[in-house]
């Protein structure tokens, strides 16, 4: 199963044979609005903190994708979740509540991809019939806890991104239809010296760039395999970064193959600088929007790099500059899965 240096190749194709995506007022007013299975209309979401609200978006995304393939929480072997706050307590409590053996996960906002990573190669292995992989992000507990509480109304930079208020979760079976996971490279720690944790983009893109080599290079693809290779959330900086840096590697990748969830999610207007962030941004597009598209037959083949800045307050206050990793899933077309 491992093929290169660092990726899994599937054998039997584990299949992702339901979703759940739950989204704030702010991505309700989004360009991928249709995509959700609910949306919120109150960020607080009935609770009295914001981090509360994010558990209450995990525990209903995956409710979501469990009801809409008729499955009961026993029916589950394994959940794996994680997201932004401290001790990843919106995931864990979130786990409490559901009651499904659980695995709390923290890879940043690359944390969507590294579960489903790990949930296929257990499915894959043997080791689960069926695994629940999920991530979140709130943007007013994810503000309060690196910047500034919302109610400070601090000025960001273009630079700076908008964390996504979603949860994102996706069912991965050993037999079912839908969409087939194929491969996963794991992302190395890479760190180029960046500082600033209002220009994510910028820091997270040689990560990002490291993985995608990687994968090509490991599975020997040709530089237009994918209908679709997305990152989670470079935004337009990181991304025009990533894209420049790929041409020098020698894997140029069109514009139109190489695009960013953290551009997808809003509308022209939105304020959100140079894009969306947050663990809940590329679990939410990924298991809504993009998979919509592959199952109208508008994608066939996609791989989903999920990107990640591994900083905490504490390392910024202690002047650590920003390392960052990003891993990768591809996701095939897929039919019945036996």
């Amino acid at each position: 199963m491992l093929t290169g240096h660092q990726t899994w190749q599937f054998e039997q194709k584990p299949v992702i044979t339901s979703t759940g995506t739950v989204g704030g007022p702010f991505e309700a007013n989004g360009q991928l609005a249709q995509d959700f299975d609910l949306l919120h209309d109150d960020l607080w979401l009935g609770q009295d903190s914001y981090e509360k609200a994010q558990k209450v978006l995990l525990e209903e995304a995956i409710t979501r994708s469990l009801e809409k393939a008729q499955l009961q929480k026993g029916d589950i072997q394994f959940m794996f979740a994680g997201d932004l706050i401290n001790q990843i307590t919106p995931s864990s409590f979130a786990g409490r509540t559901l009651a499904i053996p659980y695995f709390g996960l923290f890879g940043a906002c690359s944390t969507s991809m590294e579960g489903l990573a790990l949930a296929s190669f257990i499915v894959n292995g043997g080791g689960a019939h069926r695994i629940v992989a999920a991530a979140s992000s709130h943007n007013a507990a994810t503000e309060k806890q690196f910047r500034y509480p919302t109610e400070y109304g601090g000025q960001k930079p273009p630079t700076a991104q908008w964390t996504v208020t979603a949860a994102g979760a996706a069912v991965v079976a050993a037999q079912g239809s839908g969409p087939q996971i194929t491969s996963a490279t794991i992302g190395k720690v890479v760190d180029m010296g960046l500082s600033d944790p209002f220009n994510m983009g910028g820091a997270m893109a040689p990560a990002a760039v490291d993985t995608i080599i990687a994968h090509f290079r490991d599975r020997a693809l040709p530089a237009d395999y994918y209908d679709l290779v997305a990152t989670g959330d470079l935004g337009r900086i990181g991304r025009s970064i990533a894209m420049e840096m790929l041409e020098q590697k020698g894997l140029p990748l069109k514009s139109e193959v190489f695009q960013d969830c953290g551009l997808m999610i809003y509308r022209d207007g939105q304020p959100v600088q140079a894009g969306a962030s947050g663990a809940g941004c590329s679990a939410a597009v990924t298991y809504g929007h993009l998979l919509n598209r592959m199952k109208r037959g508008e994608i066939k083949r996609m791989l989903i790099v999920a990107t990640g800045a591994l900083l905490s307050p504490l390392s910024y206050q202690q002047q650590e500059t920003i390392p960052c990793i990003a891993h990768a899933v591809s996701i095939e077309a897929g039919g019945e899965q036996e």
